[in-house]
């Protein structure tokens, strides 16, 4: 045991305290001593009185220490003490004189100022002042001996070293019994912890155990046979390959079903640990995973559940839709013949009853059409038919079929189209029916007097296809549900105008061709609808036949080279 306090530096204030009484009751021990030195040993020589005398200087510089506390103070009362000693053993005979216990006093003090520095220089002191002694022996021969004096030095300078062993470790008790409270609360700690936490080698044999283990996890197990043992055997690989991401360094997680209860699941986080040496550790965390498997087991089911509802869904209303078309035709047919009155005249209510049933029947072709495609998308069903051709062909078509509609609004529509032929490589009768979307769409809620727009351009590969309106706008809350199948914007009266089908389908056919629809809005200001697709066709311009003409760029100065 290492009795060198931890005192190199100044202690605390009671250790200091405690270092000053002990110097204080050296002084006074000493000064007894000299006081009953003649009583003790009437024959005491001076020389042996001087050296007792000079005992008390120690004690006396030790008192310093309660005004001025430092390492270097400490040395000079350490060096007190060395100088002291070597005097008294010089003057009594060393360790044959009266004072022979005295020459011991260095190492004394040295345990009690503390610091393995100090201990040693007390002890270097201690074989010093033997060393004098002896040669002042062998010079001048040794003073008178009293055994009475030598055994009373002898008592003084062992209490002294008792008390001074008991403060000096006292600093050290109270830190290891910190050091040990502490680490009791520790390993409470970890052994109340609602998980397990292992300590394990490269290899993953565990080496340590705290807290409360899963269900389904022996601990005994775990020390005699390892982890990896543990493991139900078609999760082994996935263990392993978490405690190789661990061993370099990187954070792992992997659940797995325990060998014992496969009907359970355990969830290990895995860490590296690194120590002072050079062994690899790994620190792992487990907890019972079932109750995380069990939902995420009843979310996967209840998906696979909703996509197959979702995919039933649609395939029942691309049925439908077929099934309704069929008479939904025969009925438009029918409605047009009165219409026309090709079989006779027609009395004004019933032409009128004709006019309304061919405008409800071709509404509802015309919803029926939009969900049958929007089955065909979500379905992925829906297949473009990519062929070259002018998009201002696609795109006159569908403004010619609203215009009629715009001018009965009184809705002033234009159209802006590039002077040269825009090729795209596209879907024609989807780029049409894109146009033909926005624009009825745009009519149908712009007011009279308003204006409606329509661009095209191209952008690089992009064509960017442009439908900005005068209308009511949209608010900021309804931008974000717009371009979803039946999210409609608005009031009860705007939203009875239009089924929700429009902007689902021309943001589907946009991003089937690889584009993409934005929405612009200010409430009571207009819209702008923006579809911009990678469609448009890039062809470089043939060569000039014959290859192309060489011009020089100085025709005087090839002349004259040529003349030369």
């Amino acid at each position: 045991m290492n009795l060198a306090p931890a005192l190199a530096t100044p202690g605390r204030a009671e250790d200091v305290r405690a270092v000053v009484v002990w110097h204080l009751v050296w002084t006074a021990a000493t000064l007894l001593l000299i006081a009953t030195a003649h009583w003790l040993s009437p024959e005491l020589q001076g020389t042996v009185l001087a050296g007792l005398i000079g005992m008390v200087l120690p004690g006396l510089a030790g008192l310093w220490l309660a005004r001025s506390d430092s390492l270097g103070d400490r040395a000079l009362v350490l060096g007190v003490w060395s100088l002291a000693s070597v005097a008294a053993s010089a003057l009594s005979g060393g360790l044959t004189g009266s004072l022979s216990a005295f020459v011991f006093a260095p190492l004394v003090a040295g345990l009690l100022l503390g610091g393995r520095v100090l201990s040693l220089t007390g002890a270097f002191a201690v074989v010093l002042s033997a060393l004098v002694g002896l040669i002042s022996v062998l010079l001048g021969g040794a003073p008178g001996d009293s055994p009475a004096l030598a055994a009373t030095a002898a008592v003084i300078t062992g209490l002294g070293a008792v008390a001074a062993i008991h403060i000096a470790t006292r600093p050290r008790t109270d830190v290891l019994g910190q050091v040990q409270e502490n680490l009791g609360r520790v390993e409470s700690v970890l052994a109340g912890q609602p998980g397990l936490t292992l300590v394990m080698d490269s290899d993953g044999r565990v080496l340590g155990a705290y807290g409360t283990p899963p269900p389904a996890l022996d601990v005994d197990a775990l020390f005699t046979q390892g982890l990896i043992a543990q493991v139900h055997a078609p999760d082994r690989t996935m263990v392993s390959a978490a405690l190789e991401r661990a061993r370099v360094g990187l954070e792992a997680q992997v659940i797995f079903a325990p060998r014992i209860a496969l009907d359970r699941r355990v969830t290990v986080v895995l860490r590296r640990l690194d120590g002072a040496d050079d062994s690899i550790r790994l620190i792992a965390q487990a907890f019972d995973g079932t109750p995380q498997f069990a939902r995420e087991s009843g979310l996967e089911s209840a998906r696979a559940e909703a996509e197959a509802q979702n995919a039933g869904k649609t395939r029942f209303l691309a049925n439908m839709s077929h099934e309704l078309r069929t008479p939904l035709n025969a009925v438009l047919g029918f409605s047009d013949i009165m219409r026309q009155r090709l079989f006779g005249p027609l009395p004004d209510r019933y032409a009128d009853y004709a006019d309304s049933i061919h405008e409800a029947g071709g509404h509802l072709l015309d919803l029926i059409n939009d969900v049958l495609d929007v089955s065909k998308i979500e379905a992925e069903r829906y297949e473009l038919s990519i062929e070259r051709f002018d998009a201002r062909e696609a795109v006159s078509a569908a403004l010619a079929l609203v215009r009629l509609s715009a001018t009965d609004k009184g809705v002033d529509l234009n159209g802006v189209l590039p002077p040269e032929p825009l090729m795209v490589d596209a879907d024609q009768r989807a780029l049409k029916q894109m146009t033909l979307n926005l624009l009825s769409n745009a009519i149908k809620f712009t007011p009279a007097r308003g204006s409606v727009t329509l661009t095209v351009d191209a952008i690089g590969p992009y064509m960017e296809l442009v439908v900005a309106d005068t209308g009511v706008g949209v608010a900021p809350e309804d931008l974000r549900r717009l371009g979803r199948p039946f999210e409609q914007a608005g009031g009860a009266e705007q939203r009875a105008q239009g089924t929700g089908l429009g902007l689902s389908l021309v943001r589907a056919l946009s991003e089937l061709h690889g584009g993409r629809m934005s929405i612009e809005s200010t409430l009571g200001e207009g819209t702008a609808v923006t579809v911009r697709m990678p469609v448009v066709s890039l062809t470089r311009a043939a060569p000039p036949e014959g290859g192309a003409e060489i011009i020089p760029l100085h025709p005087d100065l090839n002349s004259a080279n040529d003349a030369g």
